[in-house]
């Protein structure tokens, strides 16, 4: 694969990582592995807008070599200190000692402290730009979406914006635009990558989006730092972002649970049946097997959470514990939620359940369920109706 040109004398000169299956530290899969976006814009000067993950970075100058010299650059622009896209700069300005980068001062901070190299740079701020030539190059600040040092870059004469970690995919593809590969692959991809990396920046998401919709910015392309590039309604990405900020949610459960001895395991998927028989779609998920990043993207959108677990030493399992924890730091806000399980000689699990429900920010909505060892035909039946019960409420 080459440089491939996405507007006139813009390229897209990244790299695609078809092997990786695991993201920031294994907290996040990536079944379909994931690309590292790098821009180049040729014109009276010339800018390469981030770089690639460290591994990649010979690709990268490879494909900036099928364009222009790499000596030529004049300006690289770090919309992001994050090593997947800062990784390949230390390589690159060695190509191109002269080049000025360009950030926010956070961002210069950060890359100090990753490579602690004196490199020319250019602290920038909303509103402030740089003429290339025919074209020019803005930013604006984004702090929070996803690190304080974050910032877009947008070319007005292109209509251009690339706002790096904002709007993307881990999805890897020989395709380099949105509308070129299956739509239920991208949107899924597109859910998970909110869900697992922005679901609890929101409000400040929401912010951002006002601020700069009231910028009236014309975009016909968005090209992020990771995934496919949106060419066509390319503000549906946009508006979508805006819904899940809101936490706008539907009328679904997402059943998640821990069993020891699948005691708690029978009362989930008897539980399911009852949600399901209400009309409500459900997703019930063994959290200590299950994929946690599918599991949070299912949760996203909807209204209902039925955490379950075992009793243990007076308290619930390790995975679901550590599960909820994670929870927490999402914000879940506008959720019915309850939980259930099984215990032996003592309960405990439930009310733990309850608490790290409550420290999440959320209400238990229904009374939550509890049975000793396994549960009996009469105590499934209960489960049932509990289920049902919850479905009702979702409707």
């Amino acid at each position: 694969m080459s440089s491939i040109e996405i507007k006139p004398q813009v390229y897209w000169v990244g790299a695609v990582d078809w092997a990786v299956r695991a993201f920031h530290g294994h907290t996040y899969t990536t079944q379909r592995g994931t690309t590292y976006n790098s821009y180049l814009i040729r014109d009276e000067k010339i800018a390469l807008v981030d770089t690639v993950y460290r591994p990649f970075a010979r690709e990268m100058i490879e494909h900036i070599s099928t364009v222009v010299d790499p000596a030529k650059i004049d300006y690289v622009i770090a919309n992001h200190v994050e090593i997947d896209h800062s990784g390949g700069l230390p390589m690159l300005m060695k190509l191109c000692p002269k080049a000025k980068v360009v950030g926010t001062q956070k961002c210069r901070d950060g890359l100090f402290k990753h490579y602690y190299e004196n490199w020319d740079f250019q602290i920038v701020k909303t509103g402030d730009s740089i003429k290339l030539g025919k074209r020019t190059l803005k930013f604006i600040e984004a702090p929070m979406i996803h690190w304080p040092d974050s910032m877009f870059t947008y070319c007005p004469e292109e209509q251009l914006l690339m706002p790096n970690d904002a709007f993307g995919q881990h999805l890897a593809s020989s395709e380099r635009f949105a509308d070129q590969v299956d739509q239920c692959a991208l949107w899924e991809e597109a859910k998970k990558y909110y869900a697992n990396i922005l679901w609890p920046l929101g409000t400040v998401i929401s912010r951002k989006i006002e601020e700069v919709v009231k910028m009236n910015l014309e975009v016909s392309v968005i090209a992020p730092s990771h995934g496919l590039i949106w060419r066509r309604n390319p503000m549906q990405i946009v508006q979508q972002y805006a819904a899940w900020a809101k936490q706008e949610t539907s009328a679904a459960a997402v059943i998640v649970y821990e069993t020891m001895w699948k005691a708690t395991e029978k009362m989930a998927r008897r539980i399911a049946e009852g949600i399901s028989d209400a009309g409500v779609p459900v997703k019930v998920y063994n959290i200590a097997e299950a994929d946690r990043t599918e599991v949070i993207a299912d949760m996203l959108q909807a209204k209902g959470f039925l955490f379950g677990s075992s009793t243990h030493d007076n308290d619930m399992l390790p995975a679901i514990a550590g599960f909820l924890e994670l929870v927490k730091g999402f914000k879940p806000r506008n959720r019915l939620v309850s939980a259930f399980g099984s215990y032996g000689w003592a309960g405990g699990a439930v009310k733990e359940i309850e608490e790290a429900v409550k420290e999440a920010g959320m209400e238990v909505s229904l009374p939550p369920l509890s049975f000793r060892f396994v549960p009996d035909q009469t105590e499934l039946q209960k489960c049932f109706l509990f289920g049902r019960s919850f479905g009702e409420l979702l409707k």
